[in-house]
């Protein structure tokens, strides 16, 4: 079966290896998932949401609390 258009978002060799960390298990579980599930508008809407909670985490790492007003 051909990957889901969205698997390409969950790449994460690219990132730095502390993203990385982050990052794999979301992409494994992805590529679990997109291999078990058939093709409809569920496992399209999983995807999203998984991709969503997957850059959240990147953004959580890499968030910092003391940045000026504005930025």
């Amino acid at each position: 079966m051909t990957p889901h258009y969205t698997m390409q978002f969950f790449a994460y060799e690219h990132l730095p290896q502390h993203l990385q960390a982050v990052s794999k298990p979301f992409g494994d579980l992805a590529r679990q998932m997109d291999e078990q599930l058939p093709n409809n508008p569920e496992k399209s809407t999983m995807l999203r949401k998984l991709l969503e909670s997957k850059d959240c985490a990147v953004r959580a790492l890499l968030f910092k609390a003391d940045r000026p007003e504005g930025l």
